[in-house]
C-alpha cells in the first residue's frame, strides 16, 4: 500500500475511510454486503483488497461501488474491482457517458489559486472506461445502508451526488464540499454558482457525519458545521 499512500481507517464500527496522497473512498459495512463510496486511484484494487482485509471483511462481499462523480481520483480502481468480485457500478446519468469514456472529462472553470492544484491532481493515474451498470437520478435509493438514496448535486461536475443515510445521520458529499482547511466549498468546479446552491442543499439535510472527498470527516457537530460553511460559500 505504500507506493500509493493508502491508508484505512475505521471512522465508525460500519464505516471506514481509504485514504490516498489524493482523494479519498469509503466502505460501508451492512450485514452481509459491503458497499464502497467512490473507488480511489487506477490501478490499487490489490491494496483496496489487502485494506479490506485488514480490518477482517472480505473483499469478495463487495456489491456495489456508488460513484459520486466522474473525476479519476473516484473512478479509480471501480472496473477492476466490480469484476472481481461481482459488484455494480452507480454513477449518475450525466457523468455516466464521462465515466464510460463515451464523453470527455469536463473542464472546470478554475480560479487562479486553483490552478497548481489542479494540476498536482493530474498526477493521480488516469481511470480507464469503467462500465456503469446503473444510472442513478435524484432521490433513488441504493439498496445499502437501511435506505440510503442519492442526492444530485451539480456544480462540480453535471452529475455529481451525494450519497445520504438517513437513518444513520450519514451525509457523503462527494467534491461539493470539502474539509482540507475547514469545511468549505470543493474546488475545480464546472458551474461554482450551482455547487454552492448544491452545498445548501446539503446542509439542509442535518446530518451527524459528514464524510468528504477531499479533508477529514466531521463527525462532531457536523449539521451546525455545514450549515454554517454553506451559508459562508
Amino acid at each position: 500500500m505504500n507506493s500509493l499512500d493508502l491508508t484505512f481507517t475505521e471512522i465508525t464500527p460500519r464505516l471506514h475511510q481509504l485514504h490516498f496522497s489524493i482523494g479519498q473512498a469509503y466502505l460501508w459495512r451492512d450485514d452481509q454486503e459491503l458497499t464502497l463510496i467512490d473507488a480511489g486511484w487506477a490501478g490499487a484494487a490489490d491494496e483496496v483488497d489487502a485494506a479490506v482485509r485488514s480490518a477482517g471483511l472480505d473483499p469478495a462481499r463487495l456489491r456495489r461501488i456508488v460513484l459520486t462523480h466522474a473525476h479519476r481520483d473516484h473512478v479509480g480502481c471501480a472496473q477492476e474491482l466490480a469484476d472481481r468480485h461481482g459488484a455494480e457500478i452507480l454513477a449518475h446519468r450525466l457523468d455516466a457517458p464521462v465515466v464510460r469514456g463515451e464523453a470527455p472529462v469536463p473542464d472546470p472553470i478554475l480560479l487562479d489559486w486553483e490552478v497548481p492544484l489542479y494540476e498536482h491532481g493530474l498526477t493521480v493515474p488516469v481511470a480507464p472506461p469503467t462500465r456503469v451498470d446503473r444510472e442513478l437520478e435524484d432521490g433513488d435509493e441504493l439498496g445499502f445502508g437501511d435506505g440510503a438514496v442519492v442526492v444530485h448535486t451539480p456544480g462540480h461536475t453535471d452529475g455529481s451526488i451525494a450519497v445520504h443515510l438517513p437513518r444513520h445521520g450519514v451525509l457523503f458529499t462527494g467534491d461539493t464540499v470539502a474539509a482540507v482547511q475547514g469545511v468549505t466549498l470543493g474546488v475545480f468546479h464546472v458551474d461554482r454558482e450551482q455547487a454552492r446552491e448544491s452545498m445548501r442543499r446539503l446542509a439542509k439535510l442535518s446530518p451527524s457525519m459528514v464524510c468528504f472527498g477531499h479533508g477529514v470527516p466531521l463527525t462532531q457537530d457536523a449539521a451546525a458545521v455545514l450549515s454554517a460553511a454553506a451559508e459562508a460559500a
